[in-house]
């Protein structure tokens, strides 16, 4: 049974930085893939960053250059740093792994998710 549970939610405001964090409880995690995903209102759920089991990243074009993830084996977690923070970046944030595979493009295709966190950015 997979686990996530999400932290560092909050508010801030625009050019600001948040910092997110998940800890996961799966026994593949070396070699699985970790997403963070968001849910910003009105809009379709979005993968703004992932990284696969070799280091590989993909940022949504949004975020690109403002948010960091990372994902630590050791300790089984993944981080998502977040910089000069937009208005349009205030959403639920949900991390998400898909085990023993790349990264997949659509928020639909990560097999377990976390609970999420609250981000607001006024």
């Amino acid at each position: 049974h997979v686990q996530l549970v999400e932290s560092g939610g909050g508010s801030v405001q625009a050019g600001g930085s948040l910092r997110l964090s998940c800890a996961a409880s799966t026994g593949t995690f070396r070699s699985a893939c970790m997403g963070w995903i968001r849910q910003v209102s009105g809009k379709e759920r979005e993968v703004v960053a992932s990284m696969d089991g070799y280091g590989h990243t993909i940022y949504a074009p949004a975020v690109e250059g403002r948010f960091t993830i990372t994902k630590d084996n050791a300790k089984k977690t993944s981080s998502l740093q977040m910089n000069s923070l937009k208005p349009g970046d205030t959403g639920m944030y949900f991390c998400a792994v898909r085990l023993n595979s790349g990264c997949p493009i659509f928020p639909r295709d990560f097999d377990h998710w976390g609970r999420g966190t609250q981000v607001t950015v006024s």
